[in-house]
């Protein structure tokens, strides 16, 4: 047993959860396992808190959840806020006006998450399918720069068409430095943009050092895609899917067998 690590940081989608939307027995056993030899296990997700909250309580966290990719830390038992991070406003509706010229043939679902609720502009089959995975309730207002009265958690958009999803990260990174904003992308399909201090390792620092009073040596961080970069490499032993792009695996200290083997009891087993 790895007797420096004490925290262990989880991604959900695609490192936890498979297409299935479950936890599988081998992985819970596993993450049950490290807890009863006294090492804590926290979620760091890019969903938001209502859509992770059902599997935070499934594997019985008691630490922080990071959602939105750290824009957000928060004790869902005590029901307090440690950081919600926004974007500007006035970049948020740049960005909306951008998507929305791109988007001539329809091809981006556009989905804005504010405090109020989670707003889209209309409820097609890529957006209901979306919502139902998530387990969340899209609230359909057709132009989203109208409703943007405040500033909101992230903007993100699901992109079927990679040619487009790559010019418009080029040209999002191109207008907006990262003391602007930070853009990533959380799957091949999806385009995410935040507050420039949200990303999960920065997230997990906090959560490390500032909340629990440990060190980076402290904690293993496993993560299938680029919104995981960041506490890959943070991690004292940091922790890639062997489902990751080949960019992510090549920032980590170790490659875990795929989610569809159970990556994440693999690295536990291995480790601890």
């Amino acid at each position: 047993m790895n007797k420096s690590i004490k925290v262990i940081v989880l991604d959900l989608d695609r490192t936890i959860l498979g297409e299935s939307g479950k936890i599988t027995s081998k992985v819970k056993q596993a993450i049950q396992t490290a807890q009863a030899r006294g090492v804590q296990v926290a979620i760091a997700t890019g969903r938001s808190v209502a859509s992770a909250l059902p599997y935070y309580n499934e594997i019985g966290s008691h630490l922080p959840l990071i959602a939105h990719n750290g824009a957000i830390i928060t004790d869902p038992h005590r029901r307090e806020i440690y950081q919600h991070l926004t974007i500007d406003r006035a970049i948020a509706l740049q960005i909306l006006n951008l998507y929305q010229q791109v988007d001539r043939q329809q091809e981006l679902s556009i989905f804005c998450y504010m405090q109020s609720g989670i707003y889209a502009r209309g409820l097609t089959p890529e957006m209901q399918l979306y919502s139902a995975r998530n387990k969340i309730n899209l609230i359909p207002v057709g132009d989203l720069c109208q409703i943007l009265t405040t500033s909101p958690t992230c903007i993100l958009a699901i992109i079927q068409n990679s040619s487009i999803l790559e010019q418009l990260l080029l040209q999002l990174q191109g207008n907006y430095d990262s003391q602007k904003l930070y853009i990533t992308k959380s799957s091949a399909t999806m385009l995410e943009t935040l507050n420039p201090g949200a990303n999960k390792g920065s997230a997990v620092r906090y959560l490390v050092e500032e909340h629990l009073g440990l060190e980076r040596e402290n904690v293993m961080t496993i993560g299938d895609n680029f919104n995981d970069l960041e506490m890959i490499e943070y991690g004292g032993i940091g922790v890639a899917m062997g489902n990751a792009p080949q960019e992510v695996q090549a920032k980590a200290d170790w490659v875990a067998p795929s989610i569809q083997a159970d990556g994440v009891a693999a690295a536990i087993a291995n480790f601890l």
